[in-house]
This record gives C-alpha cells, structure tokens and sequence, in this order.
C-alpha cells in the first residue's frame, strides 16, 4: 500500500528562529500547495506574486482568489497568512523571447526543452524575494520548484536552489533558507500533499481556483480543473490528478 503522508511529515511551528516564510505565489497548483504546507508550519506566511508579461495572466486574478478562500478554509490558516506583495517585473518578459511573454505556439526545441522555459525567471523570482524578506524580517523562501515531474527547467533544479540559497545567504550576509517541499514529488504526490495540509475543501479549490495552463486558458473545466488541456502545464496536471486518483484507490 501507498504511504500517502510520506516525506509530509508536519514541524512544530515556529521550530528555531524560522517562524515565518515568504512564498513565491502565482496562484497555481504548485505554488497553492506550498501555500498549504506553510501555514501548517509557520507562525506567519506573506505571499509574493510577479507580473513579468506572462501570457497567462489570468493567474494573476486566480491568485488572488484563491487567497481569499483560503483564509475561509481553517481559522488558523487566516490567522497566519499575512500581507500579499505584488512586484512588476515586466522587464523580464522584454528580454524573454519565449512563448511565455510572446504570443507564439508552444513546442519543444532541439533539446527538448518546451519554449515556455523563461531565462533567469526563478533566479530573479528569488532574489527579490530574499530582498523583500530582508526587510520583513522573513528568513524562508518558499518555492514550488520539482526536479520529478517538470519541463526540464533549469531553474527549477534542486542543484540550482541550493547554489542560490547560498549565493543569497553570502550576499545578504544573513542565512537565507529555501524551501522547496515538491522538489521530489511526482504531481500525483502533490495532489496527496494538499489533501493532508488542508483535507478536501483545499483540493477543491485547488481544482476550482488555481491556474495552471500555459494558454492562459480559464474558461475549459476539466476533471482536474481549468486549462487547455494540451500545453505541458496541463498535461502534467492531468496526468497528477489521475496519479492521485490511483493512490487513493490503492490506499482504500
């Protein structure tokens, strides 16, 4: 049988002087489950949300939506989420010839690498978030990167937050922790974290609420939620939900 809790076990909050974090939050399944691990595990959780030029800007709008409910879900939950920050980074999107932040057709390059891949974006994501927490006297940086079920990213790699983990620490001249708690998941294992941080009710608004597709497509519901169902986004998504759907069975 499928140990569903496995590598999810819960810290005491507050554990050592890490009593608060900083999530990279773009309203997407990814980030929204990490929003979920964090404040079963921190004192006080902020959110930060960047506006780059994406095409699917429509997470921008889904994010905030899934901020209100989510304060509904556990009394505790919207004791400890704390301020949203929203930074304007359209600069990276006038550097990022990708179909991200141009309007062309998703594919794959020669090294098999999908062109939604955006240069520097987590690199960036993250130093502005140790820059921000700097001055909220925030020391975890939280991201939902994963090395199991990715587009082969290389920003998303867990060689490349730890390298930057450290670059930040030195210059900050302050420790500076990221966390990536997905980084060894599969999707499907992502959908059983977000069922034991926040029960049925947060799978449900991850499902309702959370934007994934890379189309910038809202509008299509599907058994795993809103998107094209054809970019990389969605189809690992898809194939997640069906993955979870599997462990469930198993489980029971």
């Amino acid at each position: 049988m499928t140990n569903l809790s496995q590598g999810t076990q819960r810290r005491p909050l507050g554990l050592g002087h890490h009593r608060s974090a900083l999530i990279l939050f773009s309203g997407g399944q990814d980030s929204t489950t990490c929003l979920g691990w964090a404040l079963e595990r921190f004192e006080r959780v902020e959110t930060l949300g960047v506006e780059y030029g994406q095409r699917h800007d429509v997470e921008m709008t889904c994010r905030r939506r899934v901020l209100e409910v989510v304060r509904t879900l556990k009394p505790e939950w919207n004791e400890r989420l704390g301020e949203d920050h929203v930074l304007d980074l359209s600069v990276l999107g006038q550097v990022s010839d990708c179909a991200l932040t141009r309007e062309k057709a998703i594919e794959f390059e020669e090294d098999k690498v999908p062109n939604t891949f955006v240069p520097g974006r987590n690199l960036l994501f993250f130093t502005l978030a140790a820059a921000l927490g700097y001055r909220r006297g925030i020391d975890v940086l939280v991201g939902g990167m994963c090395e199991t079920d990715y587009s082969g990213y290389a920003d998303c790699r867990d060689s490349t937050m730890k390298s930057l983990q450290v670059t930040l620490g030195l210059g900050l001249d302050r420790p500076v922790v990221i966390e990536t708690p997905l980084m060894w998941k599969t999707k499907g294992e992502t959908w059983a974290m977000a069922h034991e941080a926040g029960g049925d009710a947060f799978v449900d608004l991850i499902l309702e609420e959370s934007h994934t597709c890379y189309a910038g497509d809202h509008t299509h519901r599907h058994a795993w939620g809103y998107g094209c169902g054809e970019c990389p986004a969605c189809r690992l998504r898809e194939h997640g939900w069906n993955e979870w759907l599997a462990l469930k069975a198993e489980a029971e």
